[in-house]
């Protein structure tokens, strides 16, 4: 990568993004230009919650690092101002700077960067001493037991399988105390198997923690499964940022996916079925189930849950199948078309309120007629659903 020759960062001004101030603290707030050697230039100017996950997602090279060090201030800004949360951390005009060492953030890379010399206790130790007894609001038992490492305390770095070093590496992380929490492809080393094995975990950081996590990833995967919020960059651009379920349910953003385009239905578990190994998920537009395998996650009744619908797995009908092995048949309404190559179509539907994806060829759009505002029923197979 190129050497950055300028950047100029604000948080916001009252003209793009309204009033701001330090006692904010619902909001990251960016406006940033980071200029590359070359072509390449990232340019933001945008409000993030601060709160939940984050995710930055766009292909590689398209200027989610680059954000990450902005926000980091593992480069410095001239002019520029930076307020997270309510904390100033850069304000040019008031002559504010604080270097990395001294903002409340913790940042987890690709690899676990640990300290080969220590004990997994010793590298939490180390996490600990940055900051100050009386500022501490995360505790070491509080982080060890989130992230489940207990049994692992005694063993060094190199003893550790690789979806264990980045526990640890995010337990040391939570243990400064951040304000926020910028996580750049943390999984992106692992095998399929250790990314399997890390998600749980990061979903209970997640939902359990009230840290708001900068979460840049290029996996479609780890954004239906993490991301509240979501925020697309291409080419140094922001083109688009919003709610996760709403913005990966978009036509524009689907085609951008391929194959991996989806929607999220948030639910409430309704049931297990123990026969059959039938979870049943009740959502704003009907009941969906699907598979729920011996040795998956408890899943108590009442507990929230996302699923992800990918749009491949969905085909339509203009009326209810009565003989059929598709478990959900759920009447959904057109709610807008997108060609999708030659030979595809996608379809944005509704079901209730709640928006669903289908990819289904030409053809078959024009053998039924498909138009906005038409009544048809969503077909998904209970093995295609994943929680």
């Amino acid at each position: 990568m190129n050497a950055i020759n300028s950047i100029a960062i604000r948080a916001c001004s009252t003209r793009t993004c309204g009033q701001f101030d330090a006692e904010s603290t619902d909001f990251i707030a960016l406006r940033a230009h980071v200029r590359h050697g070359g072509d390449f230039a990232l340019d933001v100017d945008l409000r993030l919650p601060a709160h939940g996950v984050t995710a930055v997602f766009g292909p590689s090279g398209c200027g989610k690092t680059s954000l990450l060090r902005a926000v980091a201030g593992l480069t410095r800004p001239r002019p520029g101002r930076i307020v997270v949360a309510g904390q100033v951390w850069q304000d040019d005009a008031a002559g504010v700077w604080l270097p990395t060492h001294r903002r409340a953030l913790g940042v987890v890379f690709q690899e676990a960067s640990l300290f080969d010399h220590l004990t997994v206790q010793g590298n939490l130790d180390f996490g600990l001493r940055r900051v100050a007894a009386a500022q501490r609001h995360v505790s070491a038992a509080q982080a060890i037991e989130l992230l489940g490492i207990g049994p692992l305390l005694a063993r060094r770095p190199a003893q550790l399988s690789g979806g264990e070093r980045q526990r640890v590496a995010i337990a040391r992380a939570l243990l400064t105390s951040p304000r926020l929490l910028l996580m750049d492809e943390p999984l992106a080393s692992l095998d399929a198997a250790r990314k399997a094995e890390l998600l749980p975990w990061f979903e209970r950081l997640a939902s359990e923690l009230r840290i708001p996590i900068l979460y840049v990833t290029h996996s479609p995967d780890e954004v239906a499964r993490l991301a509240d919020h979501l925020l697309l960059l291409q080419a140094g651009r922001v083109t688009a940022h919003g709610p996760a379920g709403e913005l990966l349910s978009r036509l524009d953003v689907a085609r951008q996916h391929g194959d991996a385009a989806s929607a999220l239905i948030e639910g409430v578990v309704d049931g297990i079925d123990p026969h059959y190994h039938l979870l049943r998920v009740r959502f704003d537009g009907g009941l969906m189930q699907c598979v729920h395998a011996p040795g998956q996650a408890a899943r108590a009744p009442g507990q929230r849950l996302r699923l992800r619908v990918l749009a491949r797995d969905v085909s339509l009908t203009l009326s209810a199948a009565q003989d059929t092995s598709v478990l959900n048949v759920l009447p959904a309404t057109v709610h807008a078309l997108s060609d999708d190559g030659p030979a595809q179509m996608l379809v944005s539907l509704r079901v209730g309120t709640t928006p669903l994806l289908a990819r289904v060829t030409r053809k078959s759009a024009e053998a039924l007629q498909l138009a906005p505002g038409q009544a048809v029923y969503a077909q998904v197979k209970g093995v295609a659903v994943l929680d």
